[in-house]
């Protein structure tokens, strides 16, 4: 027996808006997106959201047992869905874009690790102009929701990374509508389409988090939401480890539910820290291994010598591969393998134990 939308523990204002838009059984909502549904039944996109969640909290198990067909997709069917979907956010690394298919996938949650000035803010700050780049031009013209917990968000930076990628993209020009995109492909609106929030501690970061989802009903060209880092507000003010667990546990789920309920790409920044493992030291990603579950793909960053290296040492979708990097003045690039470093960077003793880090298994 199909299950009435009615009985949906949700606001009755909401039902009410369901049933007067013609959505009378619970399999009627199943394929639907947050967007969509909110255009069909007047409802706010927090609102279509929060309806999506109790139809497969509530309602979904009950259309599966009652033999629903048209809540089943085949594995081709699938794979046709995901194809028209699969949108990424390119890096400007020609490598790395083809190690992860194509740059940091949209509706996925990606945690970027490394040491102190390995280059985590810079990849960081890169895809946040690159998520802006016109669709004519490959990209998804998008906006970014950028959340900085340690200060390293440097405006001049951005605008240096703006106008190199403004430049590049001018030289791709071909057609008409490239040309029009790129009267409003500027510095300044790169700049207008990143909305920058400091958060200081870690209640400040949830109350954030808390709040984002109006914010990307507000505004659905949002494509990316950046957290640099997520490991600073919650390596400190905490007696209890299981409080901080559980803590971390909350935010991972909430990142995974908006990178799929609004098909954003969620990047977050990690620290490293040292374990003692068989009497020696090594460098691990910071926050435990539960919270290693909680990104879809893990991208590690640490020096081996003068070169800069990424790992991909965790994606369902991906093979584990390293490639080499460099940040130049015009943000992150592949590395030049015709040219050598002029001068070694100083050592520092962060750097030595950078050198060889932990990559964990998965």
């Amino acid at each position: 027996m199909q299950r009435s939308v009615s009985s949906l523990c949700l606001n009755p204002s909401v039902k009410v808006k369901l049933v007067s838009a013609g959505f009378q059984f619970t399999a009627d909502l199943l394929h639907l997106k947050p967007l969509q549904l909110s255009k069909e039944a007047s409802l706010s996109q927090q609102e279509a959201v929060e309806v999506l969640q109790a139809v497969r909290r509530e309602g979904g198990g009950d259309e599966a047992a009652a033999g629903g067909a048209t809540a089943s997709l085949t594995a081709l069917e699938l794979l046709q869905k995901e194809e028209e979907e699969l949108r990424s956010v390119v890096t400007f690394s020609s490598q790395l874009d083809a190690a992860l298919g194509g740059g940091v996938p949209l509706g996925k949650t990606t945690e970027i690790c490394g040491a102190p000035g390995v280059g985590k803010t810079q990849l960081c700050l890169q895809l946040a102009v690159d998520v802006q780049v016109p669709q004519c031009f490959g990209g998804v013209g998008g906006q970014v929701v950028y959340i900085d917990t340690e200060g390293s968000f440097l405006l001049q930076r951005v605008i240096d990374i703006a106008a190199a990628t403004v430049r590049h993209c001018s030289l791709l020009v071909e057609d008409d509508e490239q040309r029009v995109a790129m009267e409003n492909f500027t510095v300044e609106t790169i700049l207008s389409n990143i909305f920058l929030v400091r958060c200081h501690d870690y209640a400040e970061l949830l109350a954030e988090l808390h709040l984002l989802p109006n914010f990307l009903s507000e505004h659905p060209k949002a494509r990316l939401l950046v957290i640099d880092s997520v490991a600073f507000p919650f390596r400190r003010h905490f007696d209890e480890l299981s409080q901080r667990t559980r803590l971390l546990n909350d935010l991972a789920r909430q990142l995974i539910s908006m990178a799929t309920c609004y098909e954003i790409a969620v990047v977050i920044t990690n620290q490293m820290t040292t374990r003692l493992r068989a009497g020696q030291s090594q460098l691990v990603p910071a926050l435990g291994d539960s919270w290693g579950h909680a990104p879809t793909i893990r991208l590690l960053l640490y020096w081996v010598g003068p070169r800069r290296l990424a790992a991909i040492f965790k994606s369902p979708g991906h093979m584990d591969s390293t490639i080499q990097y460099q940040i130049t003045s015009e943000g992150f690039r592949d590395a030049d393998q015709s040219e050598q470093p002029q001068s070694k960077r100083p050592r520092t003793h962060t750097d030595q134990s950078a050198a060889s880090p932990r990559v964990p298994s998965c």
